[in-house]
């Protein structure tokens, strides 16, 4: 497998919501993630949060998390 041109797009999403904030909701992520215009498997990956407050640390274990059980780290990247 080879990495998509979609590769840290997820790491530029995590970026942004904590641009300016140190906490932000579930609602944040999907709003922001509708903004960057995600492919359907990136977009995946944000629907299967589930609700709740979320500091950068526990949302990049998520998406980690996430990716990883699908097998996308190398081909989207993980964050942090």
């Amino acid at each position: 497998m080879q990495q998509s041109e979609e590769f840290g797009t997820l790491q530029r999403l995590v970026d942004a919501l904590f641009r300016e904030k140190k906490r932000i909701s579930r609602l944040d992520v999907l709003l922001t993630a509708e903004a960057f215009d995600l492919i359907d498997d990136l977009f995946e990956i944000v629907n299967l949060l589930p609700p709740g407050i979320y500091t950068r640390q526990r949302l990049c274990d998520q998406f980690n998390s996430a990716l990883s059980g699908h097998g996308w780290g190398f081909k989207y990247g993980t964050v942090e």
